[in-house]
C-alpha cells in the first residue's frame, strides 16, 4: 500500500490529483471503498430476491458485542477482530439454523436476535467501559472509512477474494433457490448447502464492512443499492452490475465529497445518504416515466 500512497501523493503534488490525495488515510478509504462498494451491491441483490433486508442489520447490531467479548478475552482495543468474527458467525448461523427449525416468523426472529444483540452489547461493555476509548464504538456504530488501516484493508482484501470465489461460480444456483426453493430440490440440489454459504458470505462481507460502513449503516448499503437498481431494470444480469456500480459510486463520493467540501459528516453517514438520494432519483423515475 506505501508504494500507492506514494504514488498518489506524487500526483498530488504535481497537480494531477486533488490535493486531499496527498493524504495517506484518503487513498486507503478509496482502495477500501473500491473494494467492499461491488461485493457489497452485488450481494445485496441475492439479499433482496431473499427477503433476507434486516439478516445483515442483526449481524451488525451483534458487531457490538463481539467486539466486547473480545477486548474482555485480551484482544487489543482498537481492534478485536477475533471476537468479532466468532461471535458475528456464530450469531449469524444459529439465527439461520433455528429460522429453518421453527415456525417463529422471520422478522420476529431477526427483532429477537437484534434485540439480544444489543442488550448483550451494552451490557459487556459496561465492563470494558474503561478500558476502550468512545471512537472506537463510534467506528463501530457509525463507520470511519477515514482511519482504515493496512490490516483493515488486507482483511477486506481477503474477505472479497473468498466471497468472490464462492459467489461467480454458485450465484445461479442461490438465486434459484432464493426464488424457487421447490425447482431448486428437483434439479437435486442441496438447498441447504447455499443457504448456508449465503449466510456465510453475508456474514465475511459485515464483519469486514463494520469498521468501514459501521453496524448501524452496513444493512443499509447491502440494501439501497439493489432496491435502486430493481427500479431501474429487470434484467439479472443488468441489475447485480448496476447494484455493484450504484454501491462503489456511494463509497467512493461518501469517501470523497465531505473531505473535499469541508462537511462535518461521517463518511458512513455520507455514503448512505448518497445511495438513498439515488433511490429517491429512481423512484422518481420510476413514477413520473414508467408510470
Amino acid at each position: 500500500m506505501e508504494w500507492l500512497r506514494e504514488l498518489a501523493a506524487n500526483g498530488a503534488a504535481a497537480g494531477y490529483l486533488p490535493e486531499s490525495f496527498g493524504y495517506g488515510f484518503l487513498v486507503n478509504a478509496l482502495v477500501a471503498a473500491l473494494f467492499i462498494g461491488p461485493i457489497l451491491g452485488a450481494l445485496g441483490t441475492l439479499v433482496i430476491a431473499k427477503r433476507l433486508a434486516f439478516f445483515s442489520e442483526a449481524v451488525g447490531h451483534g458487531a457490538l458485542t463481539g467486539v466486547a467479548i473480545g477486548i474482555l478475552l485480551g484482544e487489543p482495543t482498537d481492534n478485536p477482530m477475533i471476537g468479532l468474527f466468532c461471535f458475528c458467525m456464530i450469531f449469524a448461523l444459529l439465527l439461520h439454523y433455528i429460522r429453518n427449525r421453527t415456525n417463529v416468523p422471520y422478522d420476529t426472529l431477526v427483532g429477537v436476535f437484534l434485540a439480544v444483540a444489543l442488550a448483550g452489547g451494552a451490557a459487556l461493555l459496561m465492563f470494558v467501559a474503561r478500558k476502550i476509548n468512545i471512537h472506537l464504538l463510534e467506528n463501530v456504530l457509525f463507520g470511519s472509512i477515514l482511519t482504515v488501516t493496512d490490516a483493515d484493508i488486507l482483511l477486506l482484501v481477503v474477505a472479497t477474494m473468498l466471497i468472490a470465489v464462492f459467489f461467480v461460480p454458485t450465484f445461479n444456483r442461490m438465486l434459484l433457490t432464493c426464488i424457487s426453493p421447490d425447482l431448486a430440490r428437483v434439479r437435486g440440489w442441496q438447498t441447504a448447502i447455499y443457504d448456508y454459504l449465503f449466510v456465510v458470505m453475508i456474514t465475511l462481507i459485515t464483519i469486514a464492512a463494520v469498521k468501514i460502513i459501521g453496524a448501524v449503516l452496513v444493512g443499509a448499503l447491502l440494501l439501497i443499492p439493489g432496491a435502486t437498481a430493481r427500479l431501474l431494470t429487470r434484467d439479472m444480469g443488468a441489475f447485480v452490475r448496476l447494484s455493484a456500480l450504484l454501491a462503489t459510486l456511494a463509497c467512493v463520493l461518501g469517501t470523497l465529497l465531505p473531505m473535499e467540501m469541508g462537511l462535518p459528516i461521517p463518511s458512513g453517514a455520507a455514503i448512505i445518504l448518497l445511495s438513498a438520494t439515488a433511490f429517491l432519483a429512481a423512484t422518481g423515475y420510476r413514477i413520473v416515466v414508467k408510470g
